[in-house]
């Protein structure tokens, strides 16, 4: 599905990833973990097309997409959830959900963001800015799923959410992957949410993946020493 091979990306003269390689299949939670600062961000903007990689290359489906603008993406199915949410404050939840019509030819939004997150049909018609932070979240996981993505990333999914709506977005993401079609990659600091949701984690220390392992053969010791100050 997603095959990232040997990226650089620089900001200016600072480099801000090195040789990063990461796959990610259908039917998988592919972690991307470590501390603040590490890269994870700018390997999920290097995946997507809002930055430019200066070397390597990134493949969905066996096909190049390094070079393609993030909207040519997201019609080949990419969609991310990105840190912060970024909906549209004064659109309404309907409107917030139509935008990902942009990035493909349906123009109906899929039964299965209300079966995730069946408070969204009751908030139709209220604008983004009324929504709780959780709920703000729910809506940019929906408005992803709305462009039908083969790709899912997800940038820090839990940050600043209430418990009982993590609960509700593990769930939401477990229930994804389990449908075989996506492929997700989801970026976090919070070991305890990643654990027994995701299939492969990845580890990010100074630009680099430092190290790799499936949920069966995770050494929980070896993840924490590189989450921990």
């Amino acid at each position: 599905m997603l095959s990232v091979e040997n990226i650089d990306l620089h900001y200016g003269a600072a480099q801000a990833l090195r040789r990063v390689s990461l796959e990610a299949q259908a039917g998988e939670v592919t972690c991307l973990m470590g501390r603040n600062g590490v890269g994870k961000t700018s390997t999920l903007r290097a995946i997507v097309g809002q930055h430019p990689v200066s070397g390597g290359k990134i493949l969905l489906d066996g096909e190049p997409i390094t070079s393609m603008s993030p909207h040519q993406r997201a019609r080949k199915g990419v969609a991310i959830v990105p840190q912060g949410r970024e909906i549209f404050p004064l659109l309404s939840v309907k409107e917030n959900l139509e935008t990902g019509f942009a990035a493909t030819s349906e123009k109906t939004i899929p039964d299965d963001v209300f079966e995730l997150f069946p408070a969204l049909k009751d908030m139709l018609r209220r604008r983004g800015s009324d929504l709780s932070g959780g709920q703000q979240q729910q809506l940019a996981i929906g408005r992803a799923l709305v462009t039908r993505p083969k790709l899912l990333v997800l940038d820090e999914p839990t940050e600043g959410i209430q418990p009982s709506i993590i609960k509700d977005i593990g769930r939401a993401i477990s229930w994804l992957r389990d449908q075989g079609t996506m492929a997700i990659v989801l970026v976090g600091q919070y070991f305890e949410f990643a654990r027994d949701l995701v299939d492969r984690f990845a580890m990010m220390e100074r630009g680099e993946i430092v190290l790799e392992s499936s949920r069966e053969s995770m050494v929980e010791s070896e993840m924490w020493a590189h989450l921990t100050v």
